[in-house]
């Protein structure tokens, strides 16, 4: 194994080695459920999701943790705004947000915990901030607990700061706290807010703050040290940076490595709501086919800024068409498209595509020696050469198993839509054959021209008409 991942506490790219041998440990955080998933969220969930195939093709045991944050300020507000009841709206966005990870054929994390559900776990290590002397109660009496960041002298070592140059905020309330550095672990309940957002502890009623949330979870399922922190840059501080300090304050060693993905971008600016630029889900997952969709979220090296512009997704679908089509050229070529076991898929694939996949997970490369080996399969299959074709097919199939983004893959988890999408164009062949055989050339070619401007293709073979996705 010689993967290598860039971790943002180190700055640099490392050499992966895990803490047990053959077992990979992955935190991610996942989404503050409080509206609607857009482009943002599938994008990080994509990218990760990309990290455990390639892991487990690699041989490796995965085990996933993405939580849902289930209570929040903004779950509060919103669900006041609406009129419903705060786990109720929260429950409805986390179903929007595992319908479209599921379109995108983003598999199930290993474990899904919600905030809610880790409440004691989240006590406790409140407690032994506390007894060691970095977590205080709020000194105005309210049920309020902080993180003191200042005693933590390694606070800010995610995002290579200090906290000497941290300037207090001047002219703010502190509400209890003894510094406007410090950072929520516990909320008090607040008048106005809801009876059932509140637990009773012994500091008071109230909920938990956003960070020891994550703290909590990650090693309620992981273990005090585990492998690969994730989530998307615009969590490295403050969310993470506080993670990693109250966790290494209360004893635990951790994440080993952190993973940040960049941020998605729309014509060149951030998307936001401000800006009135959000691209969401369903309306991206309205836009394209979801192998297209997905193709296009997992085109950029996991790092850097996927911009959102007219016509990426044009070009995600003829990139995937191009796929598509060798592919069921070489199928029916060689008669039939095998079924890959990951045991069988890394013998298959070549080693610039592995090459690429082992440093930082390097995604333009690793789709560069994709349609490298399409263009190769699609050369061989003109010059008559049918073993390579089977080699170059079982190297794409393999290739695109990986990332997601085997077309055989998807027509079988949608073969009722793709079943009538066949169903419709055969029609149409059987017609347009009828018309060739009456010497009706004006309706055969009306036909196919009919089917070409909807971006379908016909392929006349002896033995039959074949139609692909242009």
């Amino acid at each position: 194994m010689s993967l290598s991942l860039f971790d943002s506490r180190a700055q640099a790219v490392r050499a992966f080695e895990p803490l047990i041998a053959g077992e990979a440990g992955i935190y991610l955080c996942g989404p503050t459920v409080q509206g609607l998933p857009h482009v943002g969220h599938l994008r990080s969930a994509l990218v990760y999701d990309q990290l455990r195939s390639w892991l487990t093709v690699s041989g490796f045991n995965v085990t996933m943790v993405r939580n849902v944050t289930d209570i929040d300020d903004k779950v509060l507000e919103n669900a006041n705004s609406t009129g419903e009841q705060w786990w109720a709206l929260a429950y409805r966005y986390e179903i929007e947000f595992n319908k479209a990870y599921a379109a995108l054929g983003i598999k199930p994390p290993t474990y899904e915990p919600r905030a809610t559900a880790a409440i004691p776990e989240m006590l406790d290590l409140i407690d032994r901030l506390i007894d060691a002397g970095y977590a205080y109660q709020a000194e105005d009496g309210s049920a309020d607990v902080y993180f003191a960041s200042t005693k933590w002298a390694k606070y800010g070592e995610l995002t290579n700061q200090k906290i000497d140059d941290m300037a207090p905020e001047r002219d703010v309330e502190l509400r209890g706290k003894r510094d406007s550095r410090d950072f929520a672990l516990w909320k008090a309940h607040k008048s106005g807010e809801p009876a059932s957002a509140a637990w009773n502890t012994r500091f008071g009623l109230g909920r938990p703050g956003w960070h020891i949330e994550c703290s909590a979870m990650a090693t309620k399922y992981l273990g005090s040290q585990f492998d690969i922190h994730g989530g998307g840059l615009d969590l490295r501080f403050p969310h993470h940076e506080n993670e990693l300090a109250q966790s290494s304050a209360a004893g635990d060693a951790f994440a080993n490595y952190w993973l940040h993905n960049g941020l998605v971008n729309v014509g060149g600016q951030k998307m936001s709501k401000s800006l009135g630029n959000s691209i969401f889900a369903a309306d991206l997952l309205a836009a394209a086919r979801p192998i297209v969709v997905r193709y296009y979220l997992g085109s950029a090296h996991y790092r850097s800024v996927l911009d959102y512009h007219d016509g990426v997704l044009d070009e995600a679908e003829a990139a995937v068409g191009r796929i598509e089509t060798f592919i069921e050229k070489a199928t029916r070529k060689i008669g039939s498209a095998p079924t890959l076991a990951n045991n069988q898929i890394l013998a298959l694939l070549p080693k610039s595509f592995i090459q690429a996949m082992d440093e930082d997970l390097a995604m333009p490369a690793a789709l560069a020696a994709l349609h490298d080996e399409v263009r190769s399969g699609n050369s061989a299959f003109d010059s008559g050469q049918d073993a390579q074709v089977e080699a170059s097919l079982h190297s794409v199939l393999a290739m695109t198993s990986v990332l997601g983004i085997n077309p055989i893959d998807w027509a079988t988890a949608g073969s009722g839509s793709a079943g009538l999408l066949d169903g419709l164009i055969q029609v149409l062949i059987s017609e347009r054959n009828t018309a060739r055989a009456n010497k009706d050339f004006a309706q055969s070619d009306a036909i196919r021209n009919q089917l070409q401007a909807a971006g379908i293709t016909l392929e006349d073979a002896a033995d039959g008409t074949h139609w692909s996705v242009n």
